[in-house]
């Protein structure tokens, strides 16, 4: 006669083994013959979500810290550097950021959705002028947006919503976000002429002539200075001319300005273009950044202006398109980071502090224009092969010096060098102590690798 306890292990033991059966038959029935759970099959398949490349700026960031060479060069980064290849905080941004830390009512609430209206205002008359009849009739709406990037995303989102069929021309080349950008916002992209590779200058005719074969009514990207990535800008009297071609087909002019006062080192002369399109009685959008100009390159702060042509609905149209730009960037970041924008608005309303910018501005640019002449001058020094003079014909951060894929490789490869593939270099990453070695590397490239 078996022990009850005999009995009882023997019908837990029974029960466990049932048990144990029933999950097997269930764990069969939800396995796949690869032997994977159903709860892990997913809906992004690499032929439904296939890896992104690496952008290639920001790779290129990480390839320079990765390089141990003591020697090496970064002239990828579009962020100035001081003579000693460090990050420079303008000194007028240290006034302004002891002022706010001082300041008793500071505090981190949410700004308006559409952002700071101290810092809008006085961003408008920075990018129209003070005295600009668009302002005083009622006829500029502005909001504050994620720096110069979320500027331009804002316009491109709210012209893809609201014109009809709208097609936008880029230069060939651009900046590269603004392609990722407005093809993200579902706005089809053609290009228009801009650097002559023979030249290294504007191509102007090709430009002008693919303009006046345009759609009417297509919207046309314009680097309002300092255009990126060549360093070429078109002269007062180019602008005229690209200004009637734009009246002849309608076109809309889309402006990106990422470097007023930095380019030539004077704020009036560096949006002279956009200021003479308002005066033609245009009507535009504006995407503005101060990443640049102020250094706030984390911080974010920038500006989207919309301008209505001069009429009697100029205001009601205003009204209507500031309701909808509001709409579109509540849906996006609600509203606006407050810091840099804080700082930006004390400099801009202070006369003081403002003139004092006006100095850091000079300071940078005035800088950029000494790295251009002492490139030029070694690479004459060493009779490296072909014309540079479009080193300081060219004007702003960046200079397309012309180097083929191969050599921008080699010159990285050899000679520890980093620029992007076109051959575009960030003048602020020269310096009195690497002029020399990056004049000698680009010597070398140029005579020894086709």
């Amino acid at each position: 006669m078996s022990s009850p306890l005999k009995s009882s292990s023997h019908s837990l033991s029974s029960q466990s083994n049932n048990a144990a059966s029933r999950l097997s038959q269930v764990n069969q029935h939800t396995m796949g013959s690869t032997g994977e759970s159903a709860a892990a099959v997913t809906r992004f398949s690499d032929n439904v979500v296939p890896q992104a490349p690496e952008d290639p700026l920001f790779g290129l960031m990480a390839a320079y810290r990765r390089d141990t060479y003591e020697k090496k060069v970064d002239l990828g980064i579009g962020a100035y550097r001081d003579n000693n290849a460090k990050p420079w905080v303008l000194p007028v941004v240290k006034k302004a950021d002891e002022i706010l830390r001082n300041d008793p009512n500071l505090n981190h609430e949410y700004l308006p959705i559409a952002g700071l209206a101290d810092f809008t205002s006085a961003a408008q008359k920075l990018i129209l002028g003070s005295d600009s009849p668009a302002i005083k009739e009622g006829r500029v709406c502005s909001l504050q947006t994620i720096s110069g990037t979320g500027a331009v995303h804002l316009g491109g989102l709210f012209l893809s919503k609201f014109l009809q069929s709208p097609t936008i021309y880029v230069s060939n080349p651009t900046w590269a976000n603004h392609n990722q950008i407005f093809t993200n916002v579902h706005l089809p992209i053609k290009q228009y002429p801009y650097f002559s590779a023979k030249t290294k200058m504007l191509d102007l005719d090709g430009m002008l002539s693919t303009l006046k074969a345009a759609d009417k009514g297509s919207i046309v990207l314009l680097h309002a200075c300092a255009h990126n990535p060549t360093g070429v800008d078109p002269t007062q009297e180019q602008w005229k001319q690209v200004a009637q071609v734009c009246r002849e087909r309608s076109l809309f002019p889309f402006f990106d300005c990422a470097y007023q006062g930095f380019a030539s080192g004077n704020l009036a002369k560096d949006n002279w273009a956009i200021r003479h399109f308002v005066e033609q009685g245009f009507e535009l959008v504006i995407a503005q950044s101060f990443a640049k100009n102020f250094g706030l390159y984390g911080e974010r702060a920038g500006a989207f202006h919309f301008v209505a042509a001069p009429s009697a609905k100029a205001q009601d149209i205003t009204k209507r398109v500031s309701s909808q730009l509001a709409i579109l960037q509540r849906s996006e970041i609600s509203n606006p980071p407050a810091y840099g924008a804080r700082i930006a608005s004390t400099v801009l309303n202070d006369a003081g502090l403002f003139g004092q910018w006006e100095d850091d501005l000079r300071t940078m640019s005035g800088r950029i224009i000494e790295m251009r002449k002492s490139l030029k001058a070694e690479l004459d020094r060493l009779g490296t092969p072909g014309n540079w003079d479009h080193i300081t014909s060219q004007i702003g951060m960046f200079s397309f010096t012309g180097l083929s894929e191969p050599q921008v490789l080699a010159i990285r490869e050899k000679w520890h060098v980093y620029m992007t593939k076109n051959g575009r270099i960030s003048m602020a990453g020269l310096n009195t102590g690497n002029v020399k070695y990056f004049a000698e590397a680009l010597d070398d490239v140029v005579r020894n690798v086709k």
